[in-house]
């Protein structure tokens, strides 16, 4: 499983010194490495969870989360600094991080934070939908205009992938991640998307499943 984080640090050593740690256990950055350019970032992309420095160019930390909550933004954020008074972490956590390290850290303290931000963040979510498309994820459902659909272990996967990551496009090479420990051939991939849209698509009079050729797939509820 992968996980989408935003890392906004103005020191690319460091920044890169993280990412190559936390890569074996999935974790998938992209990087800002200012305050203002990582609030644009955060607002038009979709992440797990969130990394910010205070002390940055153009904007800090703590406003880049204050206008990120207050714009409806609900993903963990983590605040790495090197401030360490009681008023500094206090402050972190009334802008609403969750979470706050104070430099300089162990890395391996870092990655079991992250991992138990993310495992809360992903816990407390137990239904999703796109246009008439819900998915329960406790009972492992998929339901679509009031009908039940059958889905395999690995399409009932593929299809959480795309609609956790709607509108955006998933790769193919994410995609594969929905065969856990083996990895598909492509033949595989191209049937196992046949199947996705046989049910999810077929007996409906709108597509959600779309191909963006080159890219990869996504789902969404405009037909293209």
């Amino acid at each position: 499983m992968s996980i989408n984080a935003l890392l906004i640090e103005d020191d690319s050593d460091l920044a890169e010194a993280i990412a190559d740690y936390m890569e074996l256990d999935g974790f998938e950055f992209d990087f800002a490495y200012n305050g203002s350019a990582g609030l644009n970032l955060a607002l038009e992309g979709r992440y797990d969870i969130i990394l910010t420095d205070i002390n940055m160019p153009k904007m800090d930390g703590l406003d880049v989360c204050q206008s990120l909550r207050k714009q409806g933004v609900t993903t963990p954020i983590l605040m790495l600094t090197a401030r360490d008074t009681l008023e500094d972490k206090i402050a972190g956590f009334e802008v609403g991080s969750d979470d706050y390290l104070v430099k300089p850290f162990a890395m391996e303290e870092l990655k079991v934070r992250l991992m138990a931000l993310v495992r809360r963040a992903q816990g407390s979510v137990t239904s999703l939908s796109v246009a008439d498309l819900k998915l329960d994820l406790d009972k492992h459902q998929a339901v679509r205009n009031a009908k039940l659909l059958k889905l395999s272990p690995v399409c009932w996967r593929m299809l959480v992938m795309l609609v956790r990551n709607s509108p955006n496009v998933v790769s193919k090479a994410k995609l594969e991640e929905a065969w856990e420990d083996e990895m598909p051939s492509s033949d595989s991939m191209k049937a196992h998307l046949f199947k996705l849209r046989q049910v999810v698509d077929a007996p409906f009079d709108s597509k959600l499943i779309h191909t963006v050729h080159g890219i990869g797939v996504v789902l969404h509820g405009e037909s293209s």
